[in-house]
Order: C-alpha cells, then sequence, then structure tokens
C-alpha cells in the first residue's frame, strides 16, 4: 500500500474555501450531536436549547454580544499575529495581564481620579501596555532567542493566569469578600456605560471599531503591506530592507495589546472585579474565530457573535438538560480540526491504490 500526498496545482478559491468552512461546521455539529446522544439526550433538543435563547430572546441576545465582546478582541488580536504567520496562541495570557493591569489601575494607581473621562482612557492604555509587553516577550525570544512563538505565548499564559489567581487569593483579597478570592468593585469612575441593566456596554462597539482598525492596518498602511511581505517570504523581506526581527517583536506586540484591552473591557465593563478563571477559554476559543474568519476582520465580528451565542446557549443546554459545559471546548476541538483537515484537502491531492481524492 502507498500513500502519497501532492500540492494541488492552482489555489483554492474563495468559493471552496467558504464552502468547506460551512461544511467543517456542519461535520461539527453532527459529530457532536452524536455525542450529545451517546449521552442519553435529545440531540435535536439540545440543538433548539443551543440557538433558541441566544438568538431568539431579547435576554439571550444582549447576553450573546456580552460574550462576544471578549472573543472579538482576541481573536482580532491573534488574527494580527497568523496574518504574518505568528502563531500567536497567547491571547489568553495577554486578555488576563490586560485585566490585571485595568485592576491595578483603577484599584491602586488611578484610584484618586473621579473622572471617568479621564480614567478609563488610562486603563485601556495601561491594560494595552501590559498584553502588549506579554505579547512583545514571546516576539523577542523567537527574534532574539530563536524560541518559536507556539511554545512561548503559550507558556506565558500560565504565568499570566497564576499571576492572577496569586493576586485575587492573597495580597488583592477584598475585605468584604467574605474570604471569596475577589477583589475589591471598581469604582464608578472605572465602569463604562452601560446600556441595560444585565450588562450590554460601550465595549461592544469599541471592539467593532477595533475591526475596522485592523483591516485599516493590515490593508491601508505600509506597516500591513511588511506584514505580507515578511509573512509570504522572511527571506525576500529581509533582503528587501525590511527589519524582520522588529517585525516579529512590533506584530506580536499589537497582538498582545488588543487582546489586553480586551481584558479591561471585561473588567470595566461586564465583571467589576477581578476574579480567578474569570476567562472560560476567550484566547483559546479566538484561534477557532479566527480561523473560521479566514483572518477577516470584518468577517470576524459574525463568527465572534455566532460563538458567544454558542458560550451562552450551551450554559442554557447546561441548566435544563444536564448536559457538561465541557461540550463547548470539544466543539471547538471539532470545528478546529475539520478545518485543518479541510484546508489539506483542499491544497493537497491525495493518492491511495491509484484512487485520488
Amino acid at each position: 500500500m502507498r500513500l502519497k500526498i501532492e500540492r494541488r496545482k492552482n489555489d483554492p478559491t474563495k468559493l471552496s474555501i467558504f464552502l468547506m468552512s460551512v461544511l467543517s461546521v456542519l461535520i461539527s455539529l453532527a459529530i457532536l450531536g452524536l455525542i450529545i446522544l451517546s449521552l442519553g439526550k435529545n440531540p435535536i433538543n439540545a440543538y433548539v436549547q443551543l440557538t433558541s435563547w441566544p438568538f431568539g430572546t431579547v435576554a439571550g441576545l444582549t447576553q450573546t454580544l456580552i460574550s462576544m465582546m471578549p472573543l472579538l478582541f482576541t481573536s482580532l488580536g491573534v488574527l494580527i499575529a497568523f496574518k504574518m504567520k505568528l502563531w500567536n496562541i497567547g491571547a489568553e495570557g495577554q486578555f488576563y495581564m490586560g485585566a490585571f493591569a485595568a485592576t491595578w489601575g483603577a484599584l491602586f494607581l488611578f484610584k484618586g481620579i473621579s473622572s471617568p473621562w479621564l480614567m478609563l482612557p488610562l486603563l485601556a492604555a495601561f491594560a494595552a501596555g501590559f498584553g502588549g509587553a506579554w505579547g512583545a516577550a514571546a516576539g523577542w525570544m523567537k527574534a532574539k532567542l530563536g524560541v518559536n512563538e507556539i511554545l512561548s505565548t503559550l507558556m506565558l499564559n500560565y504565568i499570566a493566569i497564576y499571576w492572577v489567581n496569586y493576586l485575587v487569593y492573597g495580597p488583592w483579597k477584598g475585605k468584604g469578600s467574605y474570604n471569596f478570592p475577589i477583589t475589591a468593585t471598581f469604582p464608578k469612575a472605572a465602569i463604562l456605560p452601560q446600556y441595560t441593566s444585565d450588562g450590554l456596554n460601550l465595549g461592544i462597539f469599541l471592539a467593532i471599531a477595533t475591526s475596522f482598525f485592523v483591516f485599516y492596518l493590515l490593508k491601508r498602511t505600509k506597516f500591513g503591506f511588511h506584514m505580507d511581505i515578511v509573512g509570504d517570504n522572511p527571506i525576500a523581506a529581509k533582503y528587501s530592507g525590511i527589519n524582520v526581527k522588529k517585525m516579529t517583536i512590533a506584530v506580536l506586540a499589537i497582538s498582545g495589546a488588543i487582546s489586553g484591552l480586551g481584558g479591561m473591557m471585561q473588567m470595566s465593563g461586564v465583571l467589576f472585579r477581578l476574579q480567578p478563571n474569570f476567562s472560560p477559554g476567550y484566547g483559546y476559543t479566538a484561534i477557532i474565530v479566527a480561523w473560521l474568519a479566514r483572518l477577516n476582520p470584518f468577517v470576524a465580528i459574525a463568527v465572534a457573535f455566532l460563538f458567544g451565542g454558542l458560550l451562552v446557549g450551551t450554559q442554557q443546554i447546561q441548566l435544563f438538560l444536564q448536559i457538561p459545559f465541557s461540550l463547548v471546548s470539544v466543539f471547538e476541538g471539532l470545528v478546529l480540526f475539520s478545518l485543518i483537515s479541510g484546508e489539506a484537502l483542499l491544497r493537497y491531492k491525495i493518492s491511495f491504490k491509484g484512487v485520488r481524492t
């Protein structure tokens, strides 16, 4: 038996890529249905619960938009890095560092500031700076030491998460928290404008505005043009006069800054205090969102909305059907595996026993 894999002569069309993405999601849903069936539950009822509440009710739609906000920020962050073929797996840690920085500023460094017009921009800049520094650290290790960015960004996630846990279980534990590992509540000046009683806030509009910024950066600036060149051929980019090492650090810094900004929005817009495990894995889900969006910042808005609804809907099926919330991670893994497999089939042809597919 002989298996032969050859690259196809023509690149896949945009239509074939779109259809493969849709097919990947459908296959993932079908497999998820089989898993739900194996748990003794009706997959049709599960799918109805999964979609009816987050997309069919005002309250559910509000919660979907709230969940969409951190997903969009972190997916835009990783999208920028992926565009230059830098595999930033560290959006989760950068998100945590942004939340840490926002909490530090709101409760300690800038606590004397009573004007939200001054406080909120300071917190945003502080969070973006810390998230950016977390990304730049991985960029520096790759540029100067040759450390693979997948490893460095992944390991930096754990440092950020455990650092936040140390603070909320230790020196930052609020005095009125009844011994729970949470900080004191943010002052009013550090809270984003709220539009509904259940948490819809300014952050969702800032996330969408960030999509426009990312599109402009990638498509309308010299920096974005250089990113394309470095991503396609770093050796050619170097000989054309582009400083590839500086670009690596800068791109990962911008990537981390956007994810860090998302952490600040989550603190100031939704939670109002730092606590352990405040993220259900937004930074990891962001990788799926970015890939499904095909690295398009505008398509990422729609995909983040759909995955935000998935998170909200899964809470419903967990409550009413007693289906584990961990199925979200299972579904995300299935989507990622299907996307990668579909991408391979679009770009390569497989020959086996003389039969080609």
